[in-house]
């Protein structure tokens, strides 16, 4: 299914809740994640790739900085459990990671595709209310995704939205 612009999650939309299993194989639904903290919602195309590899490892990086600050990084992928489990192990991912195997949430949320092949790479960052604070996308600067949600959780935390 081809998703048009006027479907993509944008900034001040409330974001689409779903349910969908951890790493572990535990459900994991982002309504309960909300209220209490801010999530950082990460969808990434493959796990063990190098630019999502690097991308996993940016946000590990930053893992520390996005807690202090209330925050939750969550990583999605249409990758295995078992996939996950493997790829958090080697990499030492101190988060979440979601599989979504049919794509099904990706879809709710508009990820496009990358020349119409590879799963897209775009993050939000969605406050304790469930609203959409940022949507950042680049398939090409997965370091970047990081950097980019940190500063606006930040910014969120300070009151300088």
């Amino acid at each position: 299914m081809t998703v048009t612009q006027d479907a993509k999650v944008k900034v001040g939309d409330v974001a689409p809740d779903f349910t969908l299993p951890d790493q572990r194989g535990q459900p994991v639904r982002l309504y309960d994640l909300l209220g209490g903290k801010t999530v950082v919602l990460y969808f990434y195309p493959k796990d063990a790739t190098p630019g999502c590899t690097l991308e996993a490892r940016a946000f590990r990086d930053s893992y520390e900085a996005f807690t202090a600050q209330n925050a939750e990084v969550i990583g999605v992928s249409s990758d295995s459990v078992r996939s996950h489990q493997r790829f958090a192990a080697r990499h030492g991912l101190p988060f979440v990671l979601l599989s979504d195997p049919g794509g099904t949430v990706r879809e709710r949320y508009g990820v496009e595709r990358t020349l119409g092949l590879l799963p897209g790479r775009v993050t939000y960052v969605i406050d304790k209310a469930g609203v959409v604070r940022q949507v950042y996308s680049s398939q090409l600067r997965p370091t970047r995704h990081s950097r980019q949600a940190l500063e606006r959780v930040s910014a969120m935390r300070d009151g300088a939205e």
